[in-house]
């Protein structure tokens, strides 16, 4: 199905695409047979236009880019229709002459930069043999391109680092080394792949600035590939909208956000959090879900206050201190510290959330690990269900930690992969002698069905599930020991936007039926908007704000949460002109020396419960 069509009209006719895909199909060797993963896909992307191809894991969306690339291993992959770039068929192209068109003439920026850059070279020597390849230059007029280059892609002191290697950069500065080295020449064509997704909010901001910068200075046209409609709204044109494989729905940004047909579309849109929708609201709100069938709204209950107001905390923190000793030299003398939480104070409530936000290096999950004492902090007191934390030796430790579980951010990494998941839910129970083996069974079955699986799926394996699944598994794990605390470590940073509402939901019904208290730890401002109670900003280790969620968001105070909020994609594709010329500087280090003294911080109070760090 065709479902472009662009009527660009320039001096009065219509201006050829400068790339036409035409009834693309994409299929994989499974065993003896074919598997399509993309079906008839068609879309034109006009000269200085972008086009985003949206999508949740599993769509195709990138699938369709490394088509068209034609970057997918040849033997158990079979690509079938024509695409063009500027009138040149890729698709028959021979290898040799595709390869010349790599680089050259399309080029790809990848989600994970640190894959895609070669640890053992310096970046600057990287960039230079993206020029060198495709044309005729000199060494010394390369190194002059590149340094140009680093410092069009926002790096400061570009002569200086041209000699860095790839893990001396942040990952929002390898981002833009990527982009220097896709931008090496002149390509007609940029293909970003998911280029935000593992970035900062405030470092995606940037990222997103500087691309829509870089095509109107270079003139390129963009192939955007995403989950997050918000980006979208920020970046695209035009969008095409994809759903296992098939391009359900096309057309203008704004009439996709305004005049969705298609309930996957729909969906998509409804679960996007919108930055200040909240309002004067206290309490949490669960996400809205559409049925992807029938293009329902799902009828959700309304959350209700779980907090127990007046009681002692169930979690109180005091001055909360870690620090990693950094040692050097012939002999391994201390030669500093990694100030990672420097004297953290707060509190949680049974049936409250508080959520901790901030950058990577902020602290917050060194805070968490702290607090469960998966990391021995510094110095500080805390008081978890009644036990001081810092005192427990290794029995008592095992004892509280059933007061106290952890969801990571991944839970492939966190599920054993040899274990199927049955015995994985079950296992904190047996070990620590909480009742038979029949007792651990029925509670895993009965807590599975509660974050919304089958017992009967008890005998499959973690890879047998989807990323939203296997995080569920992890939550049902979580609560095997009746826990009173849980500490969500981005818990629903790595899925899809729509997975991320069910498992938003989810925690909430967790929360209201358990009264549960969370320590929920994110860098997404607009999620945590959703699910929080109280809010605390960290920076450097530090808390800068603390208050609750209504008093932060509708009146934020520190310098730094207002970077944070300004930096959040918003979902209203009538912004998409607006840069928000955000600072490129890199966050600073939390390392310091050996003789360095904190200094005393003092808070104002702005409102009941509202704190904020006084500079």
């Amino acid at each position: 199905m065709l479902l472009s069509g662009n009527d660009s009209e320039q001096g009065g006719g219509s201006v050829a695409p400068v790339l036409s895909v035409k009834n693309l199909s994409t299929s994989f060797r499974v065993g003896d047979e074919w598997k399509t993963v993309v079906r008839d896909i068609s879309f034109d992307v006009a000269p200085r236009e972008t086009v985003a191809i949206v999508g949740e894991s599993g769509s195709g969306k990138s699938v369709t880019s490394l088509s068209i690339m034609r970057l997918l291993p040849k033997k158990t992959s079979r690509i079938e229709g024509q695409v063009f770039l500027q009138g040149r068929e890729l698709v028959s192209l021979p290898e040799e002459e595709m390869r010349r068109v790599r680089g050259n003439d399309i080029s790809m920026i990848f989600q994970e930069p640190m894959t895609s850059l070669n640890p053992i070279f310096p970046i600057g020597k990287q960039i230079a043999e993206a020029l060198t390849v495709h044309t005729d230059i000199s060494r010394a007029e390369a190194k002059a391109e590149v340094l140009r280059l680093l410092e069009k892609v926002r790096i400061p002191n570009a002569k200086g680092r041209f000699d860095e290697y790839p893990h001396q950069f942040s990952g929002g500065m390898r981002q833009r080394v990527m982009i220097a080295m896709a931008l090496a020449s002149r390509p007609k064509l940029l293909i970003a792949d998911e280029p935000t997704t593992a970035l900062d909010v405030t470092i995606q901001g940037q990222i997103l600035d500087l691309i829509k910068q870089l095509q109107e200075e270079e003139g390129m046209s963009v192939l955007f590939i995403t989950h997050d409609m918000g980006v979208v709204a920020e970046v695209a044109d035009r969008t095409i909208v994809m759903f296992r494989g098939d391009a359900v729905e096309t057309g203008a940004t704004d009439d996709i956000f305004h005049r969705g047909k298609h309930p996957y579309t729909r969906a998509l849109l409804s679960a996007v959090p919108r930055l200040g929708s909240m309002g004067e609201r206290k309490l949490p709100l669960r996400f809205p879900i559409i049925d992807i069938k029938t293009g329902e709204q799902q009828q959700l209950a309304e959350v209700t206050d779980t907090v127990a107001k007046g009681k002692t905390p169930i979690l109180d923190v005091k001055n909360l201190t870690t620090r990693f000793d950094i040692h050097s030299g012939l002999l391994g003398r201390k030669s500093g510290a990694v100030h990672a939480v420097e004297k953290v104070s707060f509190d949680l409530f049974e049936g409250e959330t508080l959520s901790l936000v901030g950058e990577s290096g902020c602290g917050k999950s060194t805070t968490g690990r702290s607090i469960t004492r998966l990391i021995n902090p510094t110095s500080g007191d805390v008081v978890l269900d009644g036990y001081e934390v810092m005192k427990l030796d290794q029995y008592t430790l095992r004892k509280m930690r059933r007061s106290v579980q952890m969801i990571f951010q991944d839970p492939f990494a966190s599920l054993n992969p040899r274990m199927s998941i049955g015995s994985a839910v079950m296992e904190p129970f047996i070990e620590h002698n909480l009742g038979t083996k029949k007792q651990s069974r029925d509670k895993a079955a009965g807590l599975l069905e509660k974050v919304g699986l089958s017992p009967d799926m008890m005998k499959r394996f973690p890879h047998e599930f989807s990323g939203g699944q296997r995080q569920r598994i992890a939550i049902a794990r979580a609560l095997m020991l009746d826990p009173k605390v849980i500490v969500a470590d981005e818990a629903v940073s790595a899925l899809d936007v729509s997975i991320k509402a069910q498992v938003c939901n989810l925690l909430l019904d967790l929360q209201q039926s358990l009264k549960l208290a969370f320590l929920f730890i994110s860098h997404d401002m607009a999620v945590v908007e959703r699910v929080s109670h109280r809010v605390a900003v960290m920076y450097l280790g530090e808390i800068v704000e603390i208050g609750p969620r209504a008093a932060v968001f509708e009146n934020p105070q520190h310098p730094y949460t207002k970077k944070l909020m300004a930096a959040v994609p918003v979902p209203d594709p009538s912004r998409r002109s607006i840069k928000r010329n955000m600072s490129t500087d890199e966050i600073k280090s939390p390392v310091r020396s050996v003789d360095y003294v904190p200094p005393v911080r003092q808070y104002r109070e702005v409102s009941v419960g509202h704190l904020v760090q006084v500079a």
